[in-house]
């Protein structure tokens, strides 16, 4: 017994259409901030008391830069997503939704393009 509408059958979608789509790119975001931030975590508490030489050494290796990339693009996707959801359901007005996203998505792209920024020009001596 197939409880879907006779357009969404023909289509192949469900009443959610992207809604499975989000839920496994959330579960898959999670699942890479896992071992990454156990990385970040040991990372930070192996840096403690070190001085800004050695952390800008430590962030000029290639593997820990691009761990840092991953972790701030992993973090700041999930961020997007999780929040998406809390407007999309919390929300009502159209307007104030749209805008609400826009805002989400416009925010968490500048802020991992600046923290990817940030770690290039450290990884490279800028």
């Amino acid at each position: 017994m197939d409880l879907r509408a006779p357009l969404g059958r023909v289509r192949g979608l469900g009443s959610a259409k992207s809604g499975t789509h989000h839920f496994w790119v959330q579960r898959v975001t999670a699942i890479a901030l896992i071992p990454l931030s156990l990385w970040f975590i040991y990372a930070v508490l192996s840096l403690v008391g070190a001085d800004h030489a050695t952390v800008s050494s430590w962030l000029q290796s290639p593997i820990n830069a691009v761990l840092m990339i991953l972790l701030l693009l992993a973090t700041f996707h999930h961020l997007q997503l999780g929040l998406q959801v809390v407007i999309e359901d919390y929300i009502h007005g159209e307007g104030t939704k749209i805008a609400s996203l826009m805002i989400l998505k416009g925010g968490s792209l500048v802020l991992a393009v600046a923290g990817t920024f940030a770690v290039l020009k450290v990884a490279f001596g800028g």
